[in-house]
C-alpha cells in the first residue's frame, strides 16, 4: 500500500500569538515558546469540516493524477464535531468529488484517527482484490471548542481548523506503508470531553456556555501524561518501526502532531533525531488526525525527503489513542 498524493486545506484567517494571549491572560511569550503557537488557522463562515475535508480530497486527487471516479473506497475522519450532528461524511464527499461508485466508512479515534485509517486501509487492500484506490480525507475545526479563559485546557490552545487528504493506492510510486502500532490507555477514557449535548446532559438554554472541551480531572490527567505520553510515544514508534525491519537509527524524517515544544523535543531526543527532521507546526496549530499529513506535505515541498527516505508518523487523540506508520519513499511523492 501506498501513499501516492496529499492535500491540505486551509483556511485563509489566522489568529496570533498575541491575541490568543489576549483571550486567555497568558503571556504572548509563554504562547509561543512554551505551547509553540505563533499562529494558527481559524474558519471563515463557509470552512465547515466535511467541505474542508472535500476541497482537501480534490488537492490530494490531482496531486496524484488519478480522477474520482477511480476511487474504490472512502474512508471519512472527518471530526465528530462537524457540519452537523448525526451525520456521516463519506458519502457527502464521495457525492461531492463524483467518487460515483466508491463505498465509504466514517472512522473517528479523535487525533489519532489518520493511523486507525491506514490499519483499515491496510486491511481493505489485503482482503478487497478489487480495491485500488482509497482516499482518507478529514476537516476539523474543533478551535471553535476552546475556552481561553480555562486554565485547565490550555493544552488545547493550539486547536485550529482545515482539511486534509491522502489517496492510498494497491502499487506505487509513493510511499510505501511498512509497519503500523497503535496504543490505548483507558484511565484517561473520561478525561477530555464537552460534557454537555449528549443523551447524558442534552443541551438546554442553561448550559449552552458548557458546551467546550472540559478536563474532568486535571492534575490527575496531568500526572498519567507526565509518566506516559512520551514513553507511549517512543513504545508505538519503535514498534512499527520493528514490524518494517528497521530502528530509530534508520529514520530520515518524522511527522509529529503539534504538541508544546518541549514534548516535540523530548520525543525528538529519544529516538536519537535532529530537529531538522522534523518538522514543528508552530505557525499551523494543531489540525487533529490531519497534522501527519500536513507534516508529510510541508516536507516534501522543503525537500526534506528523497528516494528511500524512511519516515514515521505519530499521533495521538484524547481516549487516549496513540498511534505510529512508517513509510519508506520508492519513486517519488507526488504531493
Amino acid at each position: 500500500m501506498f501513499v501516492r498524493g496529499l492535500g491540505i486545506y486551509l483556511p485563509v484567517k489566522r489568529v496570533s500569538a498575541e491575541e490568543i494571549a489576549a483571550s486567555s491572560g497568558l503571556p504572548a511569550e509563554v504562547v509561543r515558546e512554551k505551547l509553540g503557537i505563533v499562529e494558527k488557522p481559524v474558519p471563515g463562515p463557509e470552512d465547515h469540516p466535511a467541505d474542508m475535508a472535500l476541497w482537501a480530497g480534490q488537492a490530494a486527487l490531482k496531486a496524484a493524477n488519478i480522477p474520482a471516479d477511480a476511487i474504490d473506497w472512502v474512508i471519512s475522519i472527518v471530526e465528530e464535531y462537524k457540519d452537523y450532528p448525526v451525520w456521516t461524511t463519506a458519502p457527502y464527499l464521495a457525492w461531492g468529488l463524483g467518487a460515483s461508485r466508491a463505498k465509504g466508512l466514517d472512522l473517528n479515534q479523535k487525533c489519532a484517527s489518520l493511523m486507525g485509517a491506514l490499519e483499515v486501509a491496510r486491511g481493505l487492500f489485503a482482503t478487497r482484490k478489487e480495491a485500488q484506490v482509497i482516499l482518507v480525507a478529514g476537516g476539523y475545526r474543533n478551535g471553535d471548542l476552546v475556552d481561553y479563559q480555562d486554565p485547565s485546557t490550555r493544552f488545547l490552545y493550539d486547536l485550529a481548523a482545515g482539511g486534509g487528504a491522502a489517496i492510498l493506492t494497491r502499487e506505487g510510486p509513493g510511499l510505501r506503508l511498512l509497519g503500523l502500532a497503535h496504543r490505548m490507555d483507558p484511565t484517561l477514557a473520561l478525561m477530555v470531553k464537552v460534557p454537555v449535548g449528549g443523551t447524558r446532559s442534552p443541551l438546554n438554554p442553561g448550559n449552552l456556555a458548557e458546551f467546550r472541551l472540559r478536563v474532568e480531572n486535571p492534575q490527575a490527567m496531568k500526572e498519567r501524561l507526565d509518566r506516559s505520553s512520551i514513553p507511549t510515544f517512543l513504545e508505538v514508534i519503535r514498534e512499527a518501526l520493528g514490524e518494517a525491519g528497521y530502528t530509530e537509527a534508520d529514520l530520515d524524517y518524522l511527522a509529529l502532531l503539534h504538541m508544546k515544544r518541549s514534548a516535540h523535543r523530548a520525543v525528538l531526543e529519544g529516538l536519537g533525531l535532529r530537529e531538522d527532521q522534523s518538522i514543528y507546526l508552530e505557525r499551523f496549530g494543531h489540525l487533529g488526525q490531519l497534522d501527519p499529513i500536513l507534516s508529510l506535505k510541508l516536507a516534501w515541498e522543503e525537500g526534506l525527503l528523497r528516494d528511500g527516505s524512511l519516515v514515521a508518523l505519530a499521533a495521538a487523540g484524547v481516549g487516549y489513542f496513540y498511534g505510529a506508520a512508517v513509510l519508506r519513499l520508492e519513486g517519488g511523492l507526488y504531493a
